[in-house]
């Protein structure tokens, strides 16, 4: 399959795609830190820059799946500018507006969109489904889940709105789920941190036994960013989608597009 993603961060959705097998055609992203990461994984990807300025009209019915993590300042219970929670409304979260143009623009099977959890309650839940509703207009059925890292391995919650929409004549019978996959049972370990033992589910193969200093970064990005970009290293895991998530929900749209379409 052919994925293209927006607001694409450092890739995680890439990441999965790849993990997939999928052929990354292009990706959407204005930091200068994500374009970075971006062009070193998948020089091969036409590289988009500011989503506002960008035409995908050359895509139209060429890509399969389109994801895109929009932006979640003004959903973020975390927001301290003083002006509350526009959703929606604000001038960063707003700009799903031009992931629904993107949409309309390349025409995909699938699209994949994910923001923080509290996008379902943003103007007392008209943010939501207004979204849904664009979503419908363009033709999609919609599912939503929110989803935790800990329900993939992970040791924190890192809880997010992960939506997909995918063809009318996908059908699904009521046991069938894009999220499926996502839930898995994980061991419990106790774990000290700041002097209180908590359970909180299985450690990532990258952590260290016995410290909390794994930044997430790969290895293969440590000489060519922590001289200049150590802050943004640490900002860009933070703001990354998980992508053993992505991947799980990828597994499912693959396994019901070849249901469907073979």
């Amino acid at each position: 399959m052919r994925h293209g993603s927006l607001f694409s961060r450092i890739g995680g959705f890439d990441l999965a795609a790849e993990w997939m097998g999928w052929e990354n055609v292009f990706h959407c992203e204005w930091n200068p830190f994500g374009q970075k990461v971006l062009h070193y994984y998948w020089p091969e990807a036409e590289q988009f820059t500011d989503i506002t300025k960008s035409d995908f009209t050359k895509y139209a019915n060429r890509i399969d799946i389109l994801t895109g993590g929009f932006p979640c300042q003004d959903a973020s219970i975390a927001k301290q500018d003083g002006k509350g929670q526009q959703g929606l409304d604000g001038a960063r979260t707003g700009l799903w507006r031009e992931m629904v143009r993107a949409i309309e623009e390349c025409k995909p099977k699938y699209v994949v969109a994910e923001n923080v959890e509290n996008i379902l309650r943003t103007n007392n839940g008209r943010d939501f489904a207004a979204i849904l509703s664009e979503l419908v207009r363009m033709g999609f059925n919609c599912e939503w889940r929110v989803c935790r890292a800990s329900e993939v391995g992970g040791c924190h919650h890192r809880s997010r709105c992960f939506m997909v929409a995918y063809p009318n004549s996908i059908r699904l019978q009521q046991s069938e789920s894009f999220f499926s996959n996502v839930v898995k049972e994980v061991s419990q370990k106790r774990r000290m941190c700041c002097g209180a033992a908590s359970s909180v589910g299985a450690s990532w193969a990258s952590e260290p036994s016995i410290s909390f200093m794994d930044d997430g970064i790969s290895e293969q990005l440590h000489g060519i960013t922590f001289s200049k970009w150590r802050a943004e290293s640490i900002k860009a895991g933070g703001n990354a989608i998980v992508p053993q998530i992505a991947l799980q929900i990828f597994k499912a749209i693959e396994q019901y597009n070849s249901q469907q379409f073979s």
